[in-house]
């Protein structure tokens, strides 16, 4: 049975591009998909991964770029899980 490992990074848009971060490294792309791509790239890319792990990474939407108004209902659309291998 393959070990899963859980991370948890964050997400915002700056008008431009997505762009997801945490204490080990960011990446920002035009498109979300081109986003979860680079993610997914950079984990596999670790020497403590290996290719029997699960990867599940939870991105948590920075509520801060976003209307006040709109925070109450920003988790159900802007909080993303992507799952590697």
């Amino acid at each position: 049975m393959s070990e899963l490992i859980q991370e948890n990074m964050t997400i915002t848009h700056d008008g431009r591009e997505w762009i997801a971060w945490n204490d080990q490294f960011r990446v920002s792309a035009s498109s979300l998909e081109e986003l979860d791509d680079a993610v997914r790239a950079r984990y596999l890319a670790r020497d403590d991964i290996k290719k029997n792990k699960k990867i599940e990474v939870f991105m948590a939407f920075d509520n801060s770029a976003i209307p006040h108004w709109i925070r109450p209902f920003a988790n159900y659309y802007f909080n993303r899980i992507i799952k590697i291998n």
